[in-house]
Parts: structure tokens; sequence; C-alpha cells
């Protein structure tokens, strides 16, 4: 019997590790702090291994250096939490996974992703790896779920409709984040879960990674400045030109180092170009989209409160847009699809496509239903420069919204708010 926990709310990835555990002998359950990969975790196991349990001055972790493989004895599923505090157990699982050749042994799940080299073998075939996000706004409850992503791949058809979401309660959702502990805090405290995530972060994380010092001020301070070019092709220069007009002649590998830490600790995702697959190479800028795990990270980070977004669209722009590509990859990563964004040396830009299979969707992210002409444009420039080139139609196009109507323009492009979509 699984030990989920009173009070768990499903999330979307339950479905996928349920297949996967049917799949390979392990499962590596991989995020930022706070999202739930334990409880989510604990949905699928029947014992668990708490390697940061405090008990006996840590003694199951210390039993665990001595010999990784004297900790997989409980009855499987056997979750072992925060793995890499020992990655020697990597290599244990893998190895017990390979002779039993059984299925859905071992859950792993992990906050950090070790250094290159900290374990002897990759897992391939024995341990998946399945990323996972803080909540979607379907996962919170905040979506009606009227569009299915995956269904409109398969033929699906819009039913007009139209958002509930308003400004305010855009901008509340932002702030409030997808931390599962976060649901249903009282407004006045939504912002107090992310502060803390980030000082956190900057005193503590960032340190404890590989025990070297570094300034907590400039953790923040990155943070902020990742925060101001958020879900855009943003260069490390430019981010490295932020931080030196703050703290001074900081090399740029300092810089990078951090956020190559921030990376590991999934705190900064990377959305990568679009390369579509033509005979004919087109000139494509290859920089990816760098954004914040979540929008309070962001929101936190730029010590923005509700009155200073609502008055300033293009920081809220920003929020919302990485608002959507979370919930996008939340979606995607259940449905098996791919999800990136496509920028040309032309100057054309599409904030998101999805892959699914051999087929291809894109989706253009404005906040106000006054751009959605806008957004459209910008998807038929798209879509007739690829398919005069030869390469296949998209299955479907569509601009995302922060509220307004649901609905399909006359030339085929769905018009979907935020808080309509599902996976």
């Amino acid at each position: 019997m699984a030990l989920t926990e009173s009070g768990y709310k499903p999330r979307i990835i339950d479905d996928k590790i349920a297949r996967y555990m049917g799949l390979f002998g392990a499962l590596s359950i991989e995020g930022p702090k706070w999202c739930g990969k334990t409880w989510t975790a604990l949905n699928h196991a029947n014992s668990v291994v708490y390697m940061l349990d405090p008990e006996n001055d840590y003694a199951t972790r210390e039993a665990a250096k001595l010999n990784p493989a004297a900790i997989l004895t409980g009855k499987k599923p056997l979750l072992v939490d925060e793995w890499q505090e020992v990655p020697g157990i990597w290599d244990a699982v893998r190895f017990a996974s390979d002779r039993t050749k059984g299925k859905g042994l071992y859950i792993l799940t992990g906050s950090v992703t070790p250094r290159t080299g900290s374990f002897a073998h990759s897992g391939a075939g024995r341990i998946a790896r399945i990323r996972m996000r803080t909540m979607s706004l379907f996962e919170s409850g905040d979506s009606s779920g009227s569009v299915s992503l995956s269904g409109l791949f398969k033929g699906g058809k819009i039913e007009p409709g139209a958002s509930g979401l308003s400004q305010e309660k855009l901008i509340d959702l932002a702030i409030r984040g997808g931390w599962p502990e976060n649901v249903g805090v009282a407004k006045k405290d939504a912002g107090i879960l992310p502060e803390q995530y980030n000082l956190a972060l900057a005193r503590t994380d960032i340190t404890s990674i590989d025990n070297a010092r570094r300034n907590p001020e400039m953790v923040l301070h990155l943070l902020a400045a990742v925060a101001r070019t958020n879900a855009t092709p943003a260069l490390l220069n430019t981010i490295a030109t932020d931080v030196q007009a703050r703290f001074g002649q900081v090399a740029r590998q300092t810089v990078a180092e951090y956020l190559s830490i921030l990376s590991r600790l999934y705190v900064i995702e990377e959305i990568p170009q679009w390369f579509p697959e033509l005979r004919d190479k087109l000139r494509l800028r290859k920089t990816p989209k760098r954004m914040l795990a979540d929008p309070s990270i962001a929101i936190s980070a730029l010590r923005a409160s509700p009155s200073e977004l609502a008055r300033d669209p293009r920081t809220l722009g920003g929020i919302f847009e990485s608002l959507c590509l979370r919930d996008l990859l939340v979606y995607t990563e259940a449905s098996g699809a791919k999800l990136s964004h496509y920028r040309d040396a032309n100057g054309l830009e599409v904030d998101a496509i999805v892959e699914l299979g051999t087929q291809w969707a894109g989706i253009e992210i404005k906040m106000g239903t006054h751009r959605v002409e806008e957004g459209a444009t910008s998807l038929k420039r798209l879509r007739d420069k690829l398919v005069s080139k030869g390469a296949s139609a998209p299955a479907w196009l569509c601009v995302i919204t922060g509220g307004g109507p649901l609905y399909t323009r006359d030339d085929g492009i769905n018009v979907i708010p935020v808080d309509c979509m599902k996976p």
C-alpha cells in the first residue's frame, strides 16, 4: 500500500511515474526543492529512506556512505529521498535493478544534479529520469482545463468559452506561485514562502552544494538579473553586465559558475531553440530562453508588489510568459512532447514550439487580448516561411492570453486563456 500523505493533491506527473515504473527498475524524480517531489513519490512507494533524517546524527546517511546497498532493504517500491547526499546510491540502485531484473523497485528524489563523475554509470535502461516542476494552474485548481493541448494534436476542436481571470487574479497567482504548500494560503501571506525560498537558496543551498563559500547578496542580485530577462534569450554577457553594475568587476566566469549551480538546483531552466528539419539550413539564433523555475521566484527577487506589477506592463508581461511556459513544460512533460522556442536572424520570434512525434504546433504568449493580432501575425509568418521551405504544416497554432474569451479565429488560430489549459 502506497505511503500517500493525507491531503495530497494529485499531480499530472503521477500517470507518467506509474507508467515508467512498469518499464524501468528504478525512477529518478528531479526538480527544485519544495515543488512536491517527496509527496508525489510517497504516492507510489511502499517504504522510504530519508537521507536527511537527523536522527542519531544522520545515521542513515552515514551508513549509506559506508555501504549504499545496505539501505536498499525496504519493501518495494522503496523511495530514497534526497539520494544525491550519497551519490553512490545511484550505482547501488542501478546494480540492484540490473541484478533482479524487476520493475518499479526504487524511486529516487533529488533537488540537486550531482557533479559529472559522482557515479560510475549513467543508469541508462535501468533508471528513468523525470523532471518535476512547481504546480501548474490546472494542478492547483486554477484552470478549468477546457482545452487539452494533447487533444489538439488529435484534431480536437475548441468550444467557445471565457476565462475567469482578471489582471488582479493573475498577479495573485504569480505571487503565490506553484508551490504545493502555498496553495490556499491567505493572499496577504502568499509572497512569504517565495521570499524564504530565495533567502534559503542564497544563504544555504548555493553553498551546501559543494561547500564552497559564495556571496549571498550576489546570488539574490543574480536572481533579480535573471528575472529582469525572464523567459528571454538573454546572453550571459547581458546578465554579467547587470551583476557587474552592482558588484564591480565580477568575472564573467564567476557569473557563469553561479548560473550553472542554480541550474543544478533546478532554479533556472533553459528552453532550447527549435531547429526544424529542413534541407535548406535556416539562419537561426542558438541562444536558449533562460527562465526561473517559478514566477514567484522572479517576483520575490525583484521585490515587486502587486501594485507595482499592475503599473509595469513590461515586467508583468515577462512574469506572465514565465508562468505560461512553466505550465507548458508541465503539460508537455506529461504527454511526452518537447517544448522549445523559435528565433531567426531576421527577427521572427515565436514564444513556444511544441513537438509531439512528427507533429508541431506554434504558440505565442500575449497577456492582453489587444495583442492577439500581433501574436497571430507572428505565427502565420512562421507557418508560411517553413511550409514554403518544405516543412510540414503545424498541427495547430494558438495565442495564450491572460484572460478574456476562448475561441478559434476565422484564420484557424486558437485563442486560449492560460486558465483554460490542461495537458
